[in-house]
């Protein structure tokens, strides 16, 4: 793609936005930043795209704008339904996202990640591992390093070991990535995609592009994520905790397995007590990973060493402290109904679990068999409170808490030694806080703030 003297807009000034603009500016381009936000919002970055050559618009979408241009590179925050990107869509334009833009450049091979769950933990996971097999990687997408920043430093032996949400995915066409991994697909985001199949499509498009020569990994146990093979063209391997697979990672005897091919040898790789993360769903997570990790050439030894080190991403079921006897757990990147089921199964019982935030149209009540038998209460913050509390009303004590400070309060005040305090909100977090970083970061400074408090007394 020759970029030199292309008149470029990029939509949307977030994280991977900016580090767009700024490589096309690096590329030759004549690149407008567009966004809905105000220019005093967008105080913080103005000054460095003005000094880059860039244009900003601000406060809004000009249709001029955008009809002015060779190419439009939208980021993942702006739906692609967004009325001046329809109408320039109409006329031919051509309208791509950042990881369709950044795939174009990058060398080597892409092993992609993508799941309405568990995405990240298996992205960075599945990059420790290579990197453990001394095998040349670099870590980034949706997990936090926009996927052009990548560029500069791949390789033709490289490896780039991507997340990718179905936002990025949506606005893909040439995006082809050598080893594809879905890890589940169940309800989200049906605010911005309309209906469960749209979302699901989306995520299919991670293997669009594929041939006979790429791998395509599986969850078994996921109805809607095995139906994707009948409509890929690459080969699948298979990933489990229920039942053995043809080719592929399964659980057998307490420990992971691996098997490259139908017929080929079944290679132990690491004991499930040695798995240093907590809950089923990271079983599955690390099935994913190894499974992902032997196909780009990771040997078995490099795999066991990096799984039995791993441990837990920043706001997943991340542990926080123990005050009073009571341990705190930050799974603040639980954005889903699913994702807060799977951490609720993760323990025992006793948990006093803080939901609430930004609804996206989920249905609260998939909770009700774990609400009863594992949690003593439910904190709700957030404008979703009160779909939560109508959705659950009966199934548990429910104490209406409006923010998390309040919240955490609250649980403290009924927590007993023995009790989990889990924050796994099943939303966004955009109604009270920038992102779902944020909002753990918040939560883990209100329990700190509670063991400072308890030192003192």
């Amino acid at each position: 793609m020759e970029l030199k003297g292309k008149k470029v807009l990029v939509v949307g000034l977030g994280k991977s936005g900016l580090a767009a603009a700024l490589f096309l500016r690096r590329r030759g381009a004549q690149v407008t930043v567009s966004d809905m936000r105000s220019a005093a919002a967008l105080a913080k970055e103005i000054p460095a795209l003005l000094e880059h050559g860039i244009s900003v618009e601000s406060g809004g979408h000009g249709l001029l704008t955008f009809r002015r241009q060779d190419l439009i590179i939208v980021s993942p925050g702006v739906p692609m339904d967004t009325p001046e990107l329809v109408q320039v869509k109409a006329f031919g334009l051509p309208v791509i996202g950042e990881l369709e833009l950044a795939a174009q450049f990058l060398k080597g091979s892409i092993l992609a990640i993508t799941g309405s769950n568990g995405k990240t933990t298996t992205t960075a996971l599945t990059g420790e591992i290579l990197a453990a097999a001394g095998i040349e990687t670099q870590v980034g997408g949706n997990i936090g390093v926009p996927v052009v920043d990548l560029i500069e430093k791949s390789s033709d032996t490289s490896w780039s070991v991507l997340e990718v949400s179905s936002f990025q995915l949506e606005s893909t066409h040439l995006f082809h990535p050598r080893i594809a991994v879905i890890l589940n697909i169940t309800p989200d985001h049906l605010d911005r995609h309309g209906s469960f199949e749209n979302y699901a499509l989306a995520k299919e498009r991670i293997f669009t592009v594929q041939t006979a020569v790429d791998m395509l990994v599986l969850n078994a146990d996921n109805p809607r994520t095995a139906e994707a093979a009948a409509r890929s063209t690459a080969q699948v391997y298979w990933f489990s905790l229920e039942n053995g697979v043809s080719q592929g990672a399964w659980v057998q005897d307490g420990q992971i397995v691996f098997r490259p091919s139908d017929n080929g040898a079944i290679e132990p790789i690491v004991a499930l007590k040695d798995i240093p993360l907590k809950g089923a769903h990271n079983v599955e997570n690390v099935l994913a990973a190894v499974c992902a990790a032997r196909l780009a050439g990771a040997p078995v030894e490099a795999i066991a060493k990096a799984v039995q080190a791993f441990r837990a991403v920043e706001h997943r079921l991340e542990f926080v402290a123990t005050v009073n006897g009571v341990d705190y757990y930050n799974d603040s990147k639980a954005t889903n109904v699913d994702a807060a089921a799977k951490a609720v199964a993760a323990f025992p019982g006793c948990i006093h679990l803080i939901l609430g935030g930004k609804d996206k149209n989920s249905n609260y009540a998939d909770l009700s068999d774990l609400l009863r038998k594992r949690v003593k209460a439910v904190y709700t913050i957030g404008s979703a409170a009160e779909k939560i509390e109508s959705q659950i009303r009966g199934l548990v004590p429910i104490v209406h808490c409006e923010t998390l400070d309040k919240a955490v309060a609250a649980a403290a005040k009924a927590g007993h030694p023995g009790d989990v305090v889990l924050l796994s909100p099943a939303c966004s977090s955009f109604d009270q806080f920038e992102n779902y970083e944020h909002r753990g970061r918040v939560f883990k400074q209100l329990v700190m703030d509670l063991r400072d408090a308890q030192g003192r007394s």
